[in-house]
């Protein structure tokens, strides 16, 4: 008996080294150096003009989550540091922060919204999936949730991380009764590399069954996508190949207007479900 137990035992210990291998394979390390530009104390975020991650990303500015209470209490704008990038599956955030030299900060940035609750929204055009044209104004009658992402975007809680959540709402519209189920509306502010045909095999990672008739994902030219994201807030610039943005998403009623706005990524599926209810 006693044989057996040790086995079993042998058998335990086993299985659960290789878990906790597996999940170490999951979890990627990069060196980061940079200049602070600016400090978010409600969402522990700092902002860094880093240099290539080399492995990872090229030379641009980013928001990185610092988790260590003592090292962000010790950052300042103006500051050059190096760090470590730890990334996962669905979340990074940066530690071992090193303070290397201090220099006078740049002037600070706004990334506020021109939008406002019952604000009617203009009726911009697209172009979406199937390279139809599309207009805000088709969507009348019901609840319209839209957002803006690029699909070469690298890090976990952006983009990506919109896109779990509105397929996490996707999957929901079936329970949904007819008048307050949503129709979703992913908007690429990459013009030039996310075509519509681009869109459309990006879509069907996140949409099990596929239909574009309760999800659509949509582009237009320069212009159109700058004057969009412009009326919605969203920040975004090209640098080194890559695309540094901020985060939005908001909710039009049947009517056209807007009843919600979610800035950053910090919304849950659940909050927008109660939203429409």
């Amino acid at each position: 008996m006693q044989s057996v137990y040790r086995l079993f035992l042998i058998v335990l210990l086993s299985a659960c080294a290789l878990l906790v291998g597996c999940q170490r394979t999951t979890e990627r390390r990069y060196e980061l150096k940079g200049k602070v530009i600016s400090l978010d104390k409600e969402h522990r975020q700092v902002t860094v003009t880093h240099e290539e991650i080399k492995g990872f990303m090229d030379a641009m500015t980013m928001p990185f989550t610092v988790k260590d209470d003592r090292a962000f209490s010790a950052l300042a704008p103006g500051q050059t540091v190096e760090a470590t990038l730890v990334v996962l599956e669905d979340r990074s955030w940066i530690e071992g922060i090193k303070i290397l030299k201090t220099e006078p900060a740049p002037e600070p940035t706004t990334t506020a919204s021109v939008l406002k609750r019952g604000d009617e929204i203009p009726d911009f055009e697209l172009v979406n999936q199937d390279n139809e044209r599309i207009k805000l104004s088709q969507y009348r009658g019901r609840p319209l949730l839209l957002t803006f992402v690029y699909t070469r975007c690298p890090f976990p809680e952006f983009c990506p991380l919109t896109n779990k959540n509105f397929s996490e709402i996707y999957r929901e519209l079936p329970s949904l009764p007819s008048s307050k189920k949503l129709h979703l509306l992913t908007i690429s502010f990459d013009a030039e590399y996310d075509t519509p045909a681009v869109l459309r095999d990006f879509a069907r990672r996140y949409m099990n069954p596929v239909s574009f008739q309760d999800w659509e994902f949509a582009t237009g030219s320069i212009d159109q996508i700058r004057e969009i994201t412009t009326y919605f807030g969203l920040i975004y610039r090209k640098e080194s190949g890559q695309i540094v943005h901020s985060m939005v998403a908001a909710l039009i009623g049947p009517d056209g207007k807007l009843e919600h706005l979610y800035l950053r990524n910090e919304w849950k599926p659940k909050d927008v479900l109660a939203d429409i209810r």
